[in-house]
Formats: C-alpha cells, sequence, structure tokens
C-alpha cells in the first residue's frame, strides 16, 4: 500500500512538472511530494533560494535553448539571457527545465535556472 501511494505521490510531483508551462506555487497540495524538500533546498550560486518570491515554471524545449556560451529562456514571447550565477548545475530530479522568473515593473528577471534534457 505504501509503494502505491508513493508511485501515486510521485506521478502527481511529475504531472505537475510536465504538463503546459504552469506557475507552481506551495498552496499546500504538494506537502507530502517526496520532491517537496528538494525543491525547497535549491539555492542559486549568489545563494539566493529559488522558491523565495518567485514561482517556478516548466518549460518546453522550444522556450530556452544556448547561445554564446549562455543559457536563454523565453517568458512572455521575449527572449531573457539567463545569468551564470542563477544555473542550477546540481542534478535535476524532474528532467524538466524549470526557471524560477520574477517581475520588477513588469519586467521578468531570472532567480534561479535548471536545465533539463533537450529531447
Amino acid at each position: 500500500m505504501a509503494n502505491a501511494h508513493l508511485r501515486m505521490t510521485l506521478f502527481i510531483a511529475v504531472a505537475a512538472l510536465t504538463g503546459p508551462p504552469a506557475n507552481a506555487r506551495d498552496d499546500g497540495r504538494f506537502a507530502n511530494s517526496p520532491l517537496k524538500g528538494w525543491f525547497e533546498s535549491l539555492h542559486s550560486k549568489g545563494g539566493g533560494p529559488c522558491c523565495a518570491d518567485a514561482d517556478g515554471t516548466a518549460l518546453d524545449d522550444v522556450d530556452w535553448d544556448t547561445r554564446g556560451g549562455h543559457y536563454r529562456v523565453r517568458i512572455q514571447g521575449e527572449w531573457i539571457e539567463v545569468p551564470d550565477d542563477t544555473v542550477i548545475t546540481e542534478p535535476n530530479r524532474v528532467g524538466r527545465t524549470i526557471v524560477w522568473p520574477y517581475y520588477i515593473n513588469g519586467r521578468a528577471v531570472i532567480r534561479c535556472f535548471m536545465p533539463g534534457s533537450m529531447t
């Protein structure tokens, strides 16, 4: 029974990240997800927590790439270069590319970025 519960929890966590790009806000729905603690532990190289004051967004492969040795993401139709110190380099446990933007005067700023595997 516990194994079935764990599989369902993993399915819900992965499904939340593999659907269309959507904001992920911690409203308690994923409190029992085995990935919750991992997500909360993610920090940029600058030391800032990824989940603080920003919602993570899973990106489709067409919405991120590299140019000139740097990652870039498309948010609200605009390509934004990802600052090197916001790139999360630890293994990506969900496989999907995730960006944590926040907005200043309507302009997206990248708090954290975790590349996935381009397939």
